[in-house]
Protein backbone atom coordinates (compact mmCIF):
# COMPACT_ATOMS: atom_id res chain seq x y z
CA UNK A 1 0.00 0.00 0.00
CA UNK A 2 2.83 2.45 1.17
CA UNK A 3 4.69 1.53 -2.42
CA UNK A 4 1.14 2.49 -4.58
CA UNK A 5 0.79 5.62 -2.57
CA UNK A 6 4.54 6.53 -2.96
CA UNK A 7 4.04 6.14 -6.72
CA UNK A 8 1.10 7.89 -6.93
CA UNK A 9 3.05 10.42 -4.95
CA UNK A 10 5.79 10.87 -7.51
CA UNK A 11 3.55 11.03 -10.54
CA UNK A 12 1.89 13.62 -8.92
CA UNK A 13 4.33 15.46 -7.60
CA UNK A 14 6.37 15.02 -11.61
CA UNK A 15 3.34 16.54 -13.21
CA UNK A 16 3.23 19.85 -11.05
CA UNK A 17 6.49 20.47 -11.52
CA UNK A 18 6.24 20.23 -15.77
CA UNK A 19 2.92 22.21 -15.38
CA UNK A 20 4.48 25.03 -13.75
CA UNK A 21 6.54 25.28 -16.69
CA UNK A 22 3.81 26.25 -19.36
CA UNK A 23 3.52 28.49 -21.85
CA UNK A 24 3.11 32.09 -20.82
CA UNK A 25 -0.23 33.92 -22.64
CA UNK A 26 1.09 37.34 -24.13
CA UNK A 27 -0.56 39.91 -26.13
CA UNK A 28 0.37 39.21 -29.50
CA UNK A 29 -3.01 38.65 -31.14
CA UNK A 30 -5.88 41.09 -31.42
CA UNK A 31 -8.43 42.31 -33.87
CA UNK A 32 -8.76 45.76 -35.88
CA UNK A 33 -11.40 47.59 -37.28
CA UNK A 34 -11.29 47.55 -41.34
CA UNK A 35 -11.90 50.71 -43.43
CA UNK A 36 -15.21 48.65 -44.30
CA UNK A 37 -15.92 47.93 -41.16
CA UNK A 38 -14.76 44.21 -41.16
CA UNK A 39 -12.59 42.95 -38.21
CA UNK A 40 -9.22 41.81 -39.05
CA UNK A 41 -7.22 39.03 -36.80
CA UNK A 42 -3.37 40.50 -36.20
CA UNK A 43 -0.84 37.82 -34.84
CA UNK A 44 2.37 38.92 -34.54
CA UNK A 45 4.51 35.78 -33.05
CA UNK A 46 8.23 37.08 -31.39
CA UNK A 47 10.46 37.94 -34.22
CA UNK A 48 11.63 34.97 -36.48
CA UNK A 49 9.52 32.57 -34.13
CA UNK A 50 7.59 29.63 -35.84
CA UNK A 51 3.87 29.37 -34.29
CA UNK A 52 0.86 26.29 -34.56
CA UNK A 53 -2.47 26.20 -34.50
CA UNK A 54 -4.06 29.32 -34.35
CA UNK A 55 -7.48 28.94 -34.23
CA UNK A 56 -10.65 31.53 -33.16
CA UNK A 57 -13.80 30.24 -30.97
CA UNK A 58 -16.64 31.61 -30.13
CA UNK A 59 -19.78 30.93 -27.48
CA UNK A 60 -22.58 32.33 -26.64
CA UNK A 61 -22.54 34.42 -23.22
CA UNK A 62 -19.65 35.47 -20.89
CA UNK A 63 -18.85 31.52 -19.48
CA UNK A 64 -16.11 29.76 -21.50
CA UNK A 65 -17.41 26.37 -20.53
CA UNK A 66 -20.12 26.46 -23.15
CA UNK A 67 -19.78 25.05 -26.36
CA UNK A 68 -17.76 26.68 -29.40
CA UNK A 69 -20.73 27.70 -31.77
CA UNK A 70 -18.68 29.51 -34.17
CA UNK A 71 -14.94 30.18 -35.05
CA UNK A 72 -12.41 28.37 -36.96
CA UNK A 73 -8.92 25.91 -36.07
CA UNK A 74 -6.30 25.09 -37.78
CA UNK A 75 -4.13 21.92 -37.65
CA UNK A 76 -0.77 23.27 -39.12
CA UNK A 77 2.49 23.87 -37.56
CA UNK A 78 5.41 25.44 -38.18
CA UNK A 79 3.55 29.04 -39.68
CA UNK A 80 6.54 31.78 -40.11
CA UNK A 81 5.57 35.71 -40.02
CA UNK A 82 2.89 38.37 -38.87
CA UNK A 83 -0.70 37.70 -40.20
CA UNK A 84 -3.09 39.93 -40.72
CA UNK A 85 -6.78 38.79 -42.06
CA UNK A 86 -10.50 39.09 -42.06
CA UNK A 87 -11.38 37.66 -38.61
CA UNK A 88 -13.35 34.81 -40.24
CA UNK A 89 -11.24 34.24 -43.35
CA UNK A 90 -8.21 32.73 -42.53
CA UNK A 91 -5.22 32.56 -45.20
CA UNK A 92 -6.17 29.82 -47.38
CA UNK A 93 -2.86 28.07 -47.15
CA UNK A 94 -4.01 27.23 -43.32
CA UNK A 95 -6.70 25.15 -44.89
CA UNK A 96 -8.84 26.26 -41.19
CA UNK A 97 -12.07 23.98 -40.31
CA UNK A 98 -14.76 26.47 -40.19
CA UNK A 99 -17.64 25.64 -37.65
CA UNK A 100 -20.80 27.75 -36.93
CA UNK A 101 -21.86 31.58 -38.57
CA UNK A 102 -18.66 33.08 -39.93
CA UNK A 103 -19.43 37.07 -38.12
CA UNK A 104 -19.70 38.06 -35.21
CA UNK A 105 -22.50 36.88 -33.31
CA UNK A 106 -24.79 39.38 -30.70
CA UNK A 107 -23.77 38.29 -27.30
CA UNK A 108 -21.08 36.47 -28.10
CA UNK A 109 -17.35 35.84 -26.51
CA UNK A 110 -14.36 34.98 -28.68
CA UNK A 111 -10.78 33.93 -27.94
CA UNK A 112 -8.15 34.01 -30.97
CA UNK A 113 -5.31 32.30 -29.95
CA UNK A 114 -1.81 30.34 -31.47
CA UNK A 115 1.31 28.75 -29.92
CA UNK A 116 4.54 28.63 -30.08
CA UNK A 117 5.81 25.82 -28.06
CA UNK A 118 9.41 25.42 -27.70
CA UNK A 119 11.42 24.16 -24.24
CA UNK A 120 12.13 26.97 -22.22
CA UNK A 121 10.67 29.49 -24.84
CA UNK A 122 7.03 28.60 -25.08
CA UNK A 123 4.03 31.40 -25.51
CA UNK A 124 0.25 31.82 -26.61
CA UNK A 125 -0.21 34.91 -28.67
CA UNK A 126 -3.90 35.50 -27.39
CA UNK A 127 -7.08 38.17 -27.87
CA UNK A 128 -10.16 37.58 -25.88
CA UNK A 129 -13.28 39.59 -26.88
CA UNK A 130 -16.67 39.84 -27.09
CA UNK A 131 -18.77 41.00 -30.35
CA UNK A 132 -19.47 44.32 -28.61
CA UNK A 133 -15.86 45.25 -28.23
CA UNK A 134 -15.13 44.92 -31.80
CA UNK A 135 -18.22 46.63 -32.65
CA UNK A 136 -17.40 49.79 -30.60
CA UNK A 137 -13.67 49.84 -32.63
CA UNK A 138 -13.13 52.64 -35.03
CA UNK A 139 -11.15 51.89 -38.24
CA UNK A 140 -7.31 52.02 -37.15
CA UNK A 141 -8.33 50.84 -33.81
CA UNK A 142 -7.30 47.49 -32.60
CA UNK A 143 -8.72 45.03 -29.58
CA UNK A 144 -6.06 43.48 -27.64
CA UNK A 145 -4.64 42.85 -23.92
CA UNK A 146 -8.45 43.37 -22.73
CA UNK A 147 -8.15 47.37 -24.34
CA UNK A 148 -9.10 49.62 -27.18
CA UNK A 149 -5.61 51.07 -28.73
CA UNK A 150 -4.26 52.42 -31.34
CA UNK A 151 -2.70 50.07 -34.24
CA UNK A 152 0.81 51.35 -33.79
CA UNK A 153 0.51 50.92 -29.92
CA UNK A 154 -0.68 47.45 -30.72
CA UNK A 155 2.44 46.91 -32.62
CA UNK A 156 4.63 48.47 -29.78
CA UNK A 157 2.63 46.38 -27.11
CA UNK A 158 3.12 42.75 -28.61
CA UNK A 159 7.03 43.84 -29.39
CA UNK A 160 7.67 45.13 -25.88
CA UNK A 161 5.63 41.69 -24.93
CA UNK A 162 8.66 39.33 -26.62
Amino acid sequence: MRRAGAAVAGVVGGVLMLSGCGAVDLPLAGVRAGADGVPYALIRPCGDDEYMKPWLDGWAGAAEDGPSTTGWGVKRENLHGDADFPLFSPPADWKARHRGAQRLLPEHHYSLTFGHYIVGDSYNGIADFSTEDIEKLKPGQVWADGRVMSRAAFEKLAADSC
